[in-house]
């Protein structure tokens, strides 16, 4: 068991220098994903509303929420996986992929 957590803590530390990039494909990702179901609802929301509401709407939703939500969320994210235990740090982000890719198979946004 001791060589399975060391080899985990290992392939965490390669991990650690990267963590800023790491964090921003996990949101960029996640927008990917949830990005249309966000704009569907907001859609849905605006539907009976004038052109101009529902284009304001989704500029400001798609160029300035989407890049904030990239800016502010990557930062504190590279935070969170840094302060976490390297090992555990490493099965983290190799789930959240997994399970971003699992979803992404469902919804198939591949």
């Amino acid at each position: 068991m001791d060589t399975l957590i060391s080899l985990l803590a290992q392939a965490g530390h390669t991990f650690k220098p990267w963590l800023g990039e790491i964090s921003l494909t996990i949101v960029a990702c996640s927008l990917i994903i949830f990005g249309s179901d966000i704009n569907h609802f907001l859609r849905r929301l605006l539907s009976g509303k004038n052109i101009f509401i529902r284009t304001s709407a989704f500029i400001l939703v798609n160029s300035f929420g989407y890049g904030l939500l990239l800016i502010k969320v990557s930062p504190w994210l590279t935070q969170k996986l840094s302060t976490m235990p390297s090992q555990w740090m490493f099965v983290s982000v190799i789930t959240t992929f997994i399970v971003i890719g699992l979803w992404a198979q469902k919804t198939r946004h591949y």
